[in-house]
């Protein structure tokens, strides 16, 4: 087996090392490590009429440069906590722009859902996104539009994504309690 890959610029999840961390993080700072832990897809986003756990791995990652790279990686749960196998995965970035609290998101999701978001830190420790622009390829999820909610609580990362199809109405789609790894 091969040695991972070094790359000569390296990211880093932690103030502590790798590059220096621009001015322009300020906003989503707090984010910055990487997050473990398990969530809830709605029933009806999945299909079904029960709710389903999942596990979650989330990376927020910077180079020195101002924004968030992102990477989310779940992996379906039974009801006891077993894995099943892996699921939903997403990578992206949190861009802070302006000099103030507004957070662009993009989002790429291997279902074939591309997702813009715009929206702003609602508190040092909270913010809340909602899509501008939504592309799917012809087999991706209906997705026309979604609000994005992440706040850290007691040291957890949580979150919650409403999402609607079609014309109709926002529905809750997935929410997580993540806890800080590193």
């Amino acid at each position: 087996m091969s040695a991972p890959t070094e790359l000569p610029v390296p990211d880093t999840v932690d103030v502590h090392s790798g590059p220096e961390v621009s001015d322009q993080l300020l906003a989503v700072l707090p984010l910055l490590g990487e997050w473990h832990g398990e969530g809830i897809l709605s029933g009806a986003a999945a299909g079904s009429d029960k709710d389903l756990r999942f596990g979650q791995w989330v990376r927020f990652s910077h180079d020195g440069r101002g924004f968030l790279a992102y990477e989310s990686r779940t992996w379906r749960l039974t009801d006891d906590g077993q894995i099943v196998g892996p699921d939903l995965r997403e990578t992206g970035f949190w861009r802070p722009r302006g000099n103030g609290d507004d957070v662009e998101l993009l989002v790429a999701g291997a279902d074939g859902v591309l997702e813009i978001y715009v929206g702003a830190a609602r508190t040092m420790t909270s913010w809340e996104l909602a899509t501008d622009v939504v592309a799917r390829t012809p087999d991706a999820p209906e997705v026309t539009r979604a609000v994005r909610l992440y706040g850290i609580v007691e040291g957890a990362l949580m979150y919650a994504v409403d999402r609607a199809v079609g014309d109709g109405p926002l529905r809750p789609t997935m929410s997580a309690r993540l806890e800080r790894i590193r």
